[in-house]
This record gives C-alpha cells, sequence and structure tokens, in this order.
C-alpha cells in the first residue's frame, strides 16, 4: 500500500452453527479447506479457531470496496452454508462460553494465550480495521494526534456488542471493555511525533516489555508492515454498508489532515482528557451519548458531532458525501447494538425463554451479514443461556 489516501478493511468473524446458532469451537480441516477455497488469499486466521478474518486488497474508492466484499463474502457465507455453518458479524457473540473455544495452535498465538492468559482466552471478539495508505515522509504520529479526537464517533457509529455471557451488559461496545485490558490496546500514548515513537517503542523493546517484532493494538496505530494509518477502535459491522460507511469517513478525515496547509487545533491535554471521556461514553451509550464536542467544547448528540466533522472537513468527493449520508442514517436507525436490543425486547415479549430469546438475536445478526438460519425458534439451545 503505497499511493496516499488508498485504503484497506480488515473484517473479523465468527464461525457459528446455522441450526442453533453455536460459536463452532473447534472447526475441522474440512471447513478451514473450504474458507481458504472461497476467499484464497484474503483469508487471515485469528487467535480462535472459531474465527476468521477476511484482509482485502488495496482499494481506490468505495465501490471497489463494495463489490470485493459482497462477493467474498459471499463466497464465505455459500461455502460455510454447505457445512451448516454461517458467517457471525457481530462484535460480540450474546452467549458464547469463550472457555470452550479453542486456540490456534500456531507458535504465535500459543504464546499470546501463554503471555496474557485469562485476558486472552476472553477475548473472543470481532473488529473492524480501516488502513489508509500515507506518503512514505509522513510523520505518522502527528498525523494521528490530528485525527485522535474524531475516533469516540468512529466506535459510536459501529457498535455491535451489546451482550455478553448471556448478559445484557449496559454497554453499546463491551468488546473495548474487554480490550481494556490488554496492554497497548485503548488510545495510543500521547506522543508528540514519530521520533517519540521511536524512542517509546525502543524502551518497552529494551526492558522487556515489546518483542523486537511486537505490535501496538491502540485504537488508531502506525502499521508496521505498511506505509498506513489503521483505525482499530471499531466493532465489527454486521451490514457491509455501515463498514464501507465507516471506512469512507476514516479515508476522508485521514486525506483532510494530509492536505497541505491543514493547521489542526493543538492536541493539548485537555483534548486528550476529552477525548477519553468521549470514548468512555462512546463505548456506554453508543449512538444515544451526549459527547463533549470538538468546537467550543458544548456539549453535543451524535449527530451534531458529525455535523462538526462535516463543517471541518466539507465534503468534496462522492465516497465521502456517501459516507456522511450512510452515518446519518446509522444515527437515525440506530447500530448493530441497537437492533440486537430492540430483538432481545421483542423475542422476550413473544413470550419465548431467555436462551431462545438469544437466539433470535443471533439469526438476525447473521442474516444481516448474510447467512441465516434455519430455525426460527431454538429448541437446541440450553436452558441456560450462557451454555452455548
Amino acid at each position: 500500500m503505497t499511493e496516499a489516501c488508498t485504503f484497506g478493511i480488515e473484517e473479523e468473524y465468527l464461525l457459528v452453527c446455522l441450526d442453533n446458532g453455536r460459536v463452532l469451537a473447534a472447526p475441522g480441516k474440512a471447513v478451514a479447506r473450504c474458507c481458504e477455497a472461497a476467499v484464497g488469499p484474503y483469508l487471515a486466521n485469528e487467535m480462535f479457531r472459531s474465527q476468521i478474518e477476511i484482509a482485502s486488497p488495496v482499494f481506490h474508492n468505495l465501490q471497489q470496496a463494495r463489490g470485493f466484499f459482497v462477493d467474498h463474502r459471499q463466497r464465505l457465507v455459500e461455502a460455510l452454508a454447505e457445512h451448516g455453518l454461517g458467517l457471525y458479524g457481530g462484535a460480540s457473540h450474546p452467549c458464547a462460553q469463550w472457555q470452550r473455544q479453542h486456540p490456534r495452535p500456531e507458535p504465535h498465538y500459543r504464546q499470546v494465550f501463554a503471555d496474557y492468559q485469562h485476558v486472552a482466552r476472553q477475548s473472543l471478539l470481532c473488529g473492524l480495521h480501516v488502513h489508509v495508505g500515507v506518503p512514505a515522509e509522513c510523520d505518522r504520529m502527528q498525523l494521528i494526534n490530528r485525527v485522535l479526537r474524531w475516533l469516540p464517533l468512529f466506535l459510536a457509529l459501529s457498535t455491535s456488542s451489546p451482550l455478553w455471557a448471556g448478559q445484557v451488559t449496559g454497554y453499546s461496545s463491551y468488546r473495548r471493555v474487554i480490550c481494556a485490558q490488554w496492554p497497548h490496546m485503548n488510545l495510543p500514548e500521547p506522543l508528540a511525533d514519530w521520533g517519540a515513537y521511536q524512542r517509546y517503542r525502543a524502551l518497552l523493546q529494551r526492558t522487556g516489555a515489546l518483542a523486537d517484532d511486537g505490535d501496538f493494538w491502540w485504537a488508531i496505530r502506525p502499521s508496521r508492515r505498511y506505509p498506513t494509518v489503521e483505525l482499530r477502535i471499531c466493532d465489527a459491522c454486521p451490514r457491509l454498508e455501515d463498514a464501507l460507511c465507516i471506512a469512507g469517513l476514516f479515508r476522508h478525515l485521514v486525506a483532510h489532515c494530509l492536505a497541505p496547509g491543514h493547521d489542526p487545533a493543538p492536541l493539548t491535554e485537555e483534548t486528550r482528557w476529552i477525548t477519553q471521556e468521549n470514548y468512555w461514553r462512546a463505548m456506554r451509550h453508543g449512538l444515544h451519548g451526549l459527547f463533549i464536542g470538538v468546537q467550543a467544547q458544548l456539549p453535543t448528540t451524535a449527530l451534531g458531532w458529525l455535523a462538526q466533522l462535516q463543517a471541518m472537513y466539507p465534503v468534496d468527493t462522492g465516497d465521502a458525501e456517501h459516507a456522511f449520508s450512510h452515518a446519518r442514517r446509522i444515527i437515525a436507525e440506530g447500530t448493530s447494538a441497537d437492533r440486537q436490543l430492540q430483538c432481545l425486547a421483542h423475542a422476550r415479549a413473544a413470550g419465548l425463554n431467555e436462551a431462545q430469546a438469544m437466539q433470535q438475536v443471533v439469526m438476525q445478526v447473521l442474516q444481516e451479514g448474510g447467512s441465516g438460519c434455519t430455525t426460527s425458534t431454538a429448541p437446541a439451545f440450553a436452558a441456560d443461556p450462557v451454555a452455548l
């Protein structure tokens, strides 16, 4: 990825059984082969055997990205359906027992589980990552500092993890709550420039806190492998158009912050405090939070915050126009987190027991991502919704 403001998208998914919605703890070799045949070199493995990722090629516009993911999502859905499996695209499964999951056997993953123990074992989570290419001479830490204040808005637009271990968590993104237990996975350290980043990295390597080839997992980071900045704060999005919207908004923001003469407000200590507070509000309330605005630090809704982003970085491409338009639609209609909670409430009101109601949520997420369950009730679920 060498051309400035090209972009790539990584989507993570869980493999679930279509007849009962359970996460498949240990997929066999036949399932692995079918995934490889469906998406070829764009398939990437994750920490758990039940989890896969599509890592895209480089895109120049949203039309290319849409065509790629429509095709490759559908290939996976059709291939997995032959094994009775579906592609679950939410950031957390409502009631999967992470204790029953099998880690991948590769040395890298064995080391991750050895190092991080319980934190790693419970991180059965799916995210959406967006890379945007920048010029080789760009100071990526300075660029990250320019876009940092907007990151909670991207999280609010993507939330899809309100349920965990059979419970309503009270958070729109419980995924980010769990992520906070990892080192180097929250907001990036306050590093003024690339030189500070290199000194910080060298310190951790020198003291044994980071391997020579180790990565930071910040909510936004400079990629080690590519000349990109990588957005990592977002929950996975079952609906492809939501993921494309976020990718388009992030690319638009980065492009404007790279423009000659761009003179952003300085990233002061106070700005970081506000960003951290908005981050918590986005995790907790999603789109329904009241945020601290970038302009004049006045309270604002998610819609008002989006309007501030557009006012500061005006629409100048068709992709940006589409991204802002769809973001307004997300705010009006809700995120996957909102739809999951609504589905759960409707299922309970219809008289389904807790396990059956949770299955309805799983079905909805599967259907939004292109997979469908084969039953409308939940006879295969145990009475205890956590026992999945």
